[in-house]
């Protein structure tokens, strides 16, 4: 009963949807339209994805498979199925219907509705026909496929999302888990946020927490999030700028097969920067790119990973640099360092805490490759000041 309560009681206070036309105003549900519950049945979407072939798996995300569905009126749908040994997958399901009952933007996922019967979990979104960035971006033979335009066309649709999420939703989210393959692509590859399990909502005012559970993906984590506990919207720009180097090369932060003079993507390109070389980082499959606008987000990548936090931007600079046609960016400072598995070895904690914080984590001790994870840390003070924009 406490879950049908949770779900229940954010339904009553979110957007009315029907789950064959979309969302629709309570206005609308007043004046006896068309039922507008999100709720599908069971046997509705074993009936749409094949009873969940294999043939209809379009992935597998940090907590379960997702399919696709085709509804009796031709909707086409995508079925997030909740992994019955997800640990925290309760909790991140309640999480995610609430946020994005919430949220409405053009760089967002839609969520059509959800379907709790017996131990069934699942979120039912619209479905985007081109998969998520990852299956294109890391991929030899389908990278070609996005040229420079496309590429920068999602490097601004994700700061535009993130924007949207961080300064102009009902209630300040934080996404905490900002990667490749949790951004999809509709018909004309524009990017769409997906996957809010972990997503933090920020009530009133609030700007930051200091937390005991940590949630994400090692490698796209910022340093004083993975190692004390420290969650604010920096934590999101971070990660953005882990993706806009990993758009810009074509390459995984981390990549087994690279030697030690390259030990992560983002020390890699610091190191290029630094040398005056940085276009060499640049996706070889890349035909022709515009120098102006590959070098302008090498450089925003690195601001956005830099190891103080005060030094990052927010979303609303990072959107103003990718938009603006003159718009002179700040030099980068030195980013965190991480080793091969994403973990991190060495931070100047000095960078993003105050002078009455003391550590009592040194960080994470499981490998988890690139899945989501969520794990329990002690908690510690870390303060936090805006960026300084300057243009």
């Amino acid at each position: 009963m406490g879950f049908w309560s949770n779900i229940c009681g954010c339904l009553e206070k979110g957007p009315k949807v029907d789950r064959r036309t979309g969302p629709s105003t309570v206005d609308e549900a007043e004046s006896g339209g068309e039922a507008w519950k999100i709720f599908f049945d069971l046997q509705i979407l074993q009936v749409a994805t094949n009873f969940f072939s294999e043939m209809n798996q379009l992935g597998h995300g940090g907590f379960g498979p997702v399919y696709k569905g085709l509804m009796p009126n031709g909707q086409e749908i995508a079925v997030k199925k909740l992994s019955l040994q997800s640990r925290q997958g309760l909790r991140e399901f309640t999480n995610e219907v609430k946020l994005l009952l919430k949220i409405q933007h053009k760089n967002l996922v839609t969520l059509l509705g959800c379907c709790v019967q017996g131990p069934e979990k699942m979120l039912v979104y619209e479905y985007l026909p081109n998969k998520s960035l990852d299956y294109f971006l890391f991929d030899r033979d389908k990278s070609s496929s996005l040229d420079w335009a496309t590429r920068f066309q999602i490097v601004t649709g994700v700061a535009r999302g993130l924007l949207y999420l961080h300064e102009e939703a009902p209630e300040r989210i934080i996404h905490r888990d900002i990667k490749a393959s949790n951004i999809l692509l509709d018909e004309q590859l524009n990017p769409k946020i997906s996957d809010f399990g972990l997503a933090r909502l920020f009530p009133g005012e609030d700007t930051h927490v200091n937390t005991f559970r940590i949630s994400g993906t090692r490698g796209y984590m910022a340093p004083e999030y993975a190692l004390h506990g420290y969650l604010s919207v920096k934590t999101d720009v971070f990660s953005y700028g882990v993706l806009l180097l990993e758009i810009v090369s074509g390459r995984r932060n981390h990549d087994g097969r690279l030697g030690k003079e390259m030990p992560d993507l983002v020390n890699y390109a610091w190191t290029l920067y630094k040398d005056g070389k940085m276009l060499e980082l640049m996706d070889s499959s890349l035909a022709k790119y515009n120098r102006d606008e590959a070098a302008m987000c090498i450089q925003l990548g690195l601001l956005c990973c830099q190891q103080s936090v005060t030094d990052r931007p927010d979303m609303n600079s990072v959107y103003l640099m990718l938009s603006s046609d003159s718009f002179t960016l700040p030099k980068p400072g030195k980013p965190a360092i991480q080793g091969r598995l994403g973990r991190w070895t060495t931070t100047s904690t000095s960078a993003f805490t105050n002078t009455n914080a003391t550590s009592t984590n040194t960080g994470v001790t499981k490998a988890s490759g690139g899945s989501s994870y969520a794990e329990d840390y002690s908690r510690n003070s870390i303060s936090i000041s805006s960026f300084d924009e300057g243009r």
